[in-house]
């Protein structure tokens, strides 16, 4: 964090949310009906599930002000940078543009499913957070912003149910779920094991991804389609050996010394590695160019991350 950033900036970690639009993206090439709606429709589900991405950072910092107070005084409204009534409104204001942004983009469906995913987002910044559930809260809302972008179309006779991204949105969440794990202890330091086990689970989440992404592409076409799944695979595991490296580097160095700084940036490497782990599904699924297109905003992200915190 500089001091030349934004309070706003860093209130809603601006430099995380190019990690969202990727989330939906993911949803429409898994989905059954190959993101039905057009690419303006998907493009109004992902700045809508973005501003909700920015409209939780927001309510966090609220509902967390007294602790931050304590622990956390350099963030921006214990440092007075930032009111509270500012940072409530925000959220409120994000959220609501978040929901008409759903409910534009697919209809009834998609209020309705924009409801949840903000029900969830809101009851992890006000209750889940500090208890049990609150990783797999955090994972939950990731893979519910996966499935966004695999809502059907809003017209009669569109299936109900966004099945085809159940999987992939399953991997996103389990990313999260690490990161979320191991940010619990990001202030006060951990030990080792710790370290330890989220890079087995960061393995895992690789291992997964792997098998999605050289099975799950569509059939190659009589022209050339081998050559172009080859790319294709090509691609996406190239993507996961910079997730590998990204966490791997972070989680090793966390390993030797679990202290609050190496966790801190263990958990920022490890949001910002969600892009390259969504272009690798993507790439699997087919969609080269979305792919690359995430995977070009993942310099962008690393730099402005290095402006403005993402934890």
């Amino acid at each position: 964090m500089t001091p030349s950033s934004s309070p706003l900036v860093r209130l809603v970690r601006l430099p995380a949310v190019l990690t969202v639009p990727g989330d939906v993206l993911l949803g429409a090439a898994w989905s059954e009906e190959g993101g039905a709606g057009g690419l303006s429709s998907v493009a109004v589900l992902a700045l809508g599930s973005s501003l909700l991405y920015l409209g939780g950072m927001a309510l966090n910092d609220w509902a967390d002000r007294e602790r931050d107070a304590r622990e956390r005084p350099r963030r921006p409204i214990p440092a007075g940078e930032v009111a509270p009534a500012v940072a409530l409104g925000s959220a409120v204001a994000l959220t609501a543009g978040a929901l008409a942004a759903g409910g534009l983009a697919r209809g009834g469906r998609g209020l309705r499913a924009a409801v949840r995913l903000a029900g969830v987002v809101w009851a992890y910044d006000l209750v889940a957070k500090d208890t049990p559930a609150g990783p797999w809260a955090m994972a939950l809302a990731r893979a519910l912003d996966v499935s966004m972008g695999a809502l059907p179309a809003a017209r009669p006779g569109a299936g109900r149910r966004p099945r085809g991204a159940r999987l992939p949105a399953a991997v996103v969440g389990g990313h999260a779920l690490l990161l979320t794990l191991v940010s619990a202890r990001e202030v006060s330091g951990g030990e080792p094991a710790l370290a330890r086990r989220a890079l087995g689970g960061f393995a895992a989440t690789a291992a997964a991804a792997a098998g999605l992404a050289l099975g799950g592409g569509p059939a190659a076409g009589p022209a050339h389609g081998g050559r172009r799944r080859g790319g294709e695979r090509a691609l996406a595991l190239a993507c996961l050996a910079l997730y590998g490296a990204t966490v791997g580097r972070a989680g090793a160095d966390a390993v030797r010394q679990p202290d609050p700084a190496r966790l801190q940036r263990l958990v920022g490497a490890g949001v910002l590695a969600t892009m390259p782990l969504q272009a690798a599904l993507l790439a699997g699924r087919g969609q080269r160019a979305a792919a690359c297109t995430v995977l070009a905003g993942w310099p962008l992200a690393r730099w402005a991350g290095r402006e403005a915190a993402v934890t």
